[in-house]
């Protein structure tokens, strides 16, 4: 079987960017590579440029093993999602989808043409299906960037998004506009640096970008003068006034159009859609998508391999009598993965609890101020240790501390990695009403709470402090973690046709 992954990021990115589609991507590779009969290739397209020429192309990188890998250069299409915000090439970008179809034909035909994002691309290379009739088209919901042009439906950074207001919540969703020519501009130089064998992290990498901005702005001024550019700004009206006009058209209809472009696009070519969890199956089906198309697809990973279902006996024996518990938060100091609600919460805990309750907290130290009202906690809590990052070599010595695992997400996040993780370890997950992982214990309503909810936070922490045994009911209806070799059953039921509704040959949208 021959097959085309796409995502918007190579699997093997030396900056490692598309964090866990990256990884899953990797994985998935590593996989199937192992298995006579599969020729693999990749593609990736948004983050490659070449100033010195202006039409998209595909290039051919080192293979991985028997895996080709290829990228495209000069996409109309930036990536990652927000950097193409309000462009209408998300849509339609006819070079770039001409160079898509050309490297098909070329490297061609595939048997299935799997899309772990449509970041890079324009929604309209869906329809080249109608071209390629004989190739399945699947495309996973990794995150929500088909419906939403900030990929994460997070309202201002701030909000879970439920209704965009026919496109007009999207206006002012962005606290800061994209710069997308310094976007462009830093991608062409890694690009650049890269291709000569200058690899991110290096000292001649880092000298390059700091010089970069110096000597473009020179080149600018130098260039504006040559041409006698004035620099003064434009008079201003005596009073200081200017007349605001309504925009012709309205940006609302551009959103309004990009989400049902995207769907229709998606619900008329693509042989499966892929959820990773249920709840992004009902968030997707609920903003557009055809429930019909969408199969829900845990993703497998490799720390799934080594799970073994806990002893609840022996957690009880080793619970019965404690009089504490000890929470763990692992992952980004983010508002969007409740990084901040948690703070706030554990502010919120009465001290007579707060006693009873030890912390482990492993994230990137980048916020100053929380890491003074993380120090200001510990006058409360009965103790405090917390790991500046963590990597999968300290998982195991860090989920050894913790009886009760954190994911208090504030958005719909598709599948938390950080769940699965703790699953894996024998470690049971309290998680908000958001997202997947409310799904890795059945939805058990004693490990789920109302989101951006401080009281009924606390309640549940109570709960567990009062009868820390009760911690053993998780994994009573728990959902074992989906292996690797579990989940590629699935797909080559999905790529043989084996599990989709049959895919009916459409005029273009």
């Amino acid at each position: 079987m021959k097959i085309l992954y796409y995502n918007w990021v190579d699997y093997l990115d030396p900056e490692k960017r598309g964090g866990g589609v990256t990884v899953y991507q990797r994985n998935l590779i590593e996989a199937l590579a192992e298995r006579p009969g599969w020729a693999l290739s990749f593609l990736s397209s948004g983050i490659a440029y070449d100033l010195t020429r202006r039409e998209p192309y595909v290039r051919e990188l080192k293979a991985d093993g028997a895996t080709r890998r290829f990228e495209m250069v000069n996409s109309e299409v930036l990536s990652p999602g927000h950097l193409s915000f309000n462009n209408e090439a998300s849509l339609h970008a006819e070079a770039t989808t001409d160079s898509f179809r050309d490297f098909l034909n070329q490297h061609g035909p595939f048997d299935v043409i799997h899309f772990n994002n449509l970041e890079g691309l324009p929604a309209e290379v869906l329809a080249l299906k109608r071209d390629y009739p004989d190739t399945r088209f699947v495309y996973s919901l990794h995150n929500y960037f088909a419906v939403c042009p900030q990929v994460n439906l997070w309202f201002q950074e701030r909000e879970n998004c439920t209704d965009f207001d026919g496109g007009r919540k999207c206006v002012t969703c962005l606290m800061f506009e994209p710069n997308t020519g310094g976007a462009l501009k830093a991608n062409a130089l890694a690009s650049m640096l890269k291709r000569v064998g200058i690899m991110p992290g290096t000292r001649l990498f880092n000298l390059a970008f700091r010089l970069a901005p110096g000597l473009y702005r020179f080149a600018k001024r130098l260039a504006d003068r040559l041409r006698g550019a004035s620099v003064e700004p434009a008079p201003a009206t005596d009073e200081g006034l200017i007349r605001l006009v309504p925009e012709t058209p309205p940006r609302s209809d551009y959103f309004a159009r990009r989400r049902a472009v995207f769907c229709e696009y998606i619900n008329r070519h693509c042989d499966e859609v892929l959820a990773v969890s249920e709840r992004v199956k009902e968030v997707a089906v609920r903003f557009g998508i055809d429930r019909q198309r969408i199969t829900t697809s845990y993703i497998g990973t490799r720390v799934a391999e080594g799970y073994r279902p806990p002893d609840t006996d022996a957690i009880r024996a080793d619970l019965k009598g404690r009089d504490y518990v000890t929470l763990g938060y692992l992952g980004y100091m983010r508002r969007d993965k409740g990084f901040y609600f948690l703070l706030e919460a554990l502010e919120a805990l009465p001290p007579r609890l707060a006693a009873r309750v030890r912390l482990v907290i492993a994230a990137r130290l980048s916020d100053p101020v929380a890491w003074q009202r993380l120090q200001m906690l510990a006058e409360k809590f009965q103790a405090i240790d917390f790991a500046d990052g963590y990597s999968h070599d300290t998982l195991e010595g860090i989920y050894r501390r913790i009886d009760l695992s954190l994911v208090p997400v504030l958005w719909e996040d598709n599948l938390p990695q950080v769940a699965i993780e703790a699953m894996a370890h024998g470690v049971p997950v309290l998680t908000s009403d958001l997202g997947g992982a409310q799904e890795l214990g059945r939805c058990h309503p004693d490990f789920v709470f109302r989101s951006d909810d401080v009281d009924a936070f606390r309640a549940k922490v109570a709960h567990f402090v009062e009868q820390p045994v009760r911690l053993a009911a998780f994994w009573s209806q728990a959902r074992v973690p989906v292996t690797m070799v579990g989940h590629l059953r699935q797909l080559e039921r999905i790529y043989a046709g084996q599990n989709a509704v049959p895919h009916q040959h459409r005029e273009a949208v």
